[in-house]
Parts: structure tokens; C-alpha cells; sequence
């Protein structure tokens, strides 16, 4: 069920991105724009488009917001791909947009990627103006200097630092650099219906958490030709990781009560909230 379920997300996500970015003027961002949007899991969109459901809200109007979270989510791995970030040559099994085009090229498709975000969350079939302009206020603090930025900031900090961060800084780190796009993923369906986002908000901050320590794992555990990316960096540059300061069981094991803290946030949704559950269990058993 959850798999098939995801599968019709990823193909209805992926041909609405496509519509998006084909509506753009014609030019040398077009091509870059939609190179970087192709593949991924889109477990995003997937929480979009499944806290709408609990709502009531139908597929087609929450999908501009599913849309627009994979937008920015692309805009990220292009700028976080660049030399001057990370400097990976590979994403999703691809060369990386800099290394397929240039630099300049990759900042400024990222850019273009992340404005195009915000378009899709002012599509009026989302709902009232309210409603799309709470969207958009979420977004820009999710991804800004408060959230993802930020996380990021903290993260290239970290590497010329000349003490490895603490678990404490770590999970600062992560929460706004992974966990803050997924909190907004998850909580979109509540701010489009107006109502109280507490309970998807506890359900994706430990689902963002138990996301990045899974990726660390794969980090040490994985293979670039599943993953699609390069594995061990973290190793080579002797960053401190939740495997390097759990230890690989320790960082499983916590990995799997955040998961159980995730599911146990949706109680008062009952059946309602299967896939999201589902959606936990995955984050936890994926290889990519």
C-alpha cells in the first residue's frame, strides 16, 4: 500500500514539476532547472500530500505545495552540491549540476528553483489568500535564516572547527538543515485546513531527526551505486556524525525510537494516518 502509494505521488509530483518548470521563459535556466528536479524519493511531497488527505483535502489542490517543497528541496541539493558547500560531483546517481553545466549555471538555477517554490505556493487552488500566504510564511522560515540556512551554516562552520560538535550541536544542526523542511512537508496539510499543526509538527520533528541519522548510517553502511551519491565523506573529513558519537548500533537504536515517537504522535488521527506511519517505517529501512 505505502509503496504503490509513493509511486503515484512520484510520477504525479514529478509530471507537475515538469508542467511548472516548462511554463518558464525560454533560456538558459530552463534545461538546468529541470535536470535538477528529476528522481528523488519525494518522501516531502509524499507528507504534503498526506497531511492534506487527513483534511479532506483533495491530491490536486495540495499539490502545488507538494510541488513547491520539492522545488526548494532541489534548489538545496544544487547549491549544496557546489564547490564552495560540500563539492559533490554526484547526485542522485547524476553528475551534479555544476560539474554537468558550471558554477554559475548551478547558483543560479538553484535560485531560480527556490523563487519558483514560492510561485507554486501562491497557486490560488491551495485555498483562501490567508491560507497561502500562512504556506509561504512557513516555507520562508523553514528554509531561511531560521531553518534549513541555518542548518547549513552550521554545518560548514563545523568544518573548520577545531573541536568535532557535540550530540547536542548536531541535532541543532540537523533540525534546521533536514528537520525543517520535513516539519513543513508535514505540518502543510494542517496549515492549509487552518488547523492546530501540534501533533504533525511532534510527528516530523522526530521523523527529521530519525531521516538524517538513517543518512548518516548509509553514510558508513551504504553503497554509491544505491545511494546515488557519494558514501564516507563524512568519515574522510572526520566530521562528527550521530554514528561517530552513537556508534553505528547506538545511532540504530535511536533511530528506531524516534520513528516510534513519530507514529505515536498521530494517535488522535487513527486509521486516518496509516501512510504517514508507513512513511516513518520507510525513513527507517531505506537504503537510499
Amino acid at each position: 500500500m505505502f509503496q504503490t502509494r509513493l509511486l503515484d505521488i512520484q510520477k504525479a509530483v514529478q509530471s507537475a514539476l515538469d508542467i511548472a518548470v516548462a511554463r518558464q521563459p525560454e533560456g538558459p535556466l530552463r534545461a538546468p532547472m529541470h535536470y535538477a528536479l528529476q528522481g528523488g524519493k519525494r518522501l516531502r511531497a509524499f507528507l504534503v500530500l498526506e497531511s492534506a488527505a487527513l483534511y479532506d483535502l483533495p491530491q490536486a489542490q495540495a499539490m502545488p505545495a507538494a510541488s513547491a517543497v520539492e522545488a526548494l528541496h532541489a534548489f538545496s541539493l544544487v547549491h549544496d552540491d557546489l564547490p564552495c558547500m560540500d563539492d559533490d560531483d554526484l547526485r542522485r546517481g547524476q553528475p551534479t549540476i555544476h560539474v554537468k553545466w558550471d558554477d554559475a549555471t548551478a547558483v543560479l538555477a538553484g535560485d531560480a528553483l527556490q523563487t519558483l517554490a514560492f510561485e507554486l505556493c501562491c497557486d490560488p487552488v491551495l485555498g483562501p489568500p490567508e491560507r497561502r500566504i500562512a504556506l509561504v510564511e512557513a516555507l520562508a522560515k523553514a528554509s531561511g535564516a531560521a531553518g534549513m540556512c541555518h542548518g547549513q551554516a552550521l554545518d560548514i562552520a563545523a568544518e573548520s572547527a577545531t573541536t568535532p560538535l557535540s550530540l547536542e550541536q548536531i541535532i541543532d544542526l540537523q533540525a534546521g538543515k533536514t528537520g525543517a523542511l520535513i516539519s513543513f512537508s508535514a505540518r502543510s496539510g494542517a496549515i492549509l485546513a487552518g488547523a492546530d499543526q501540534s501533533a504533525l509538527r511532534a510527528y516530523a520533528e522526530a521523523l527529521g531527526l530519525a531521516f538524517q541519522i538513517v543518512d548518516d548510517i548509509l553514510d558508513v553502511t551504504g553503497d554509491e551505486a544505491a545511494t546515488g551519491k557519494r558514501v564516507g565523506k563524512d568519515a574522510d573529513a572526520g566530521k562528527a556524525t550521530f554514528v561517530s558519537l552513537l556508534g553505528l548500533d547506538g545511532a540504530q537504536a535511536r533511530a528506531a525510537e524516534l520513528i516510534e515517537t513519530a507514529q505515536d504522535a498521530l494517535s488522535g488521527y487513527g486509521a486516518r494516518a496509516q501512510n504517514l506511519r508507513d512513511a516513518a517505517q520507510f525513513v527507517i529501512s531505506r537504503k537510499t
